[in-house]
């Protein structure tokens, strides 16, 4: 059975073993968390933000960060949200977010989650969008030079 815990700092292990290449690195991270590859120590950071690991049956399968865009915990951004690679494309990365939109609504009174992610990062947009996130429409879209290429943010929000 699927389900969340606070991350603890021995997990990053694992979770950066996910990570195959700089371009996915980058899908995943935009950057924020340092440059590739990143130490263990460099993703210990998460620590300082709401970090969740998914277990089944005790086993690492995805991790996601919650944060505050605002002093208030009306609304909370979803971040870093990875699963395990070799688990891809079998409901577990939709049956996490949706654990975690619980966790926001009921633990946190969350009425709304947002979410950014590249253009290019296909996978994680049709997750996002089959767990309900909603596109948010932009007047001027986010953009990072990554790689030097020019990748597009988009912005993605559900109400709880």
């Amino acid at each position: 059975m699927l389900r969340l815990r606070p991350y603890k700092k021995d997990d990053a292990e694992t979770i950066l073993s996910w990570i195959k290449d700089e371009k996915a690195f980058y899908k995943w991270t935009a950057g924020i968390l340092g440059e590739y590859p990143i130490s263990v120590e460099q993703f210990n950071a998460v620590s300082n933000l709401m970090a969740f690991t998914a277990i089944d049956d005790n086993e690492i399968i995805g991790f996601f960060t919650m944060r505050r865009p605002n002093e208030f915990f009306e609304e909370l951004r979803f971040g870093f949200v990875i699963v395990d690679s070799e688990k891809r494309g079998q409901g577990y990365g939709k049956r996490m977010l949706e654990l975690g939109l619980k966790y926001a609504k009921e633990i946190f009174g969350a009425n709304k989650v947002s979410l950014g992610v590249f253009e290019n990062n296909k996978s994680a947009y049709f997750c996002y969008k089959v767990t309900g996130f909603e596109d948010v429409s932009q007047d001027e879209i986010e953009k990072y030079t990554v790689m030097g290429e020019e990748w597009n943010c988009l912005e993605l929000e559900m109400k709880l």
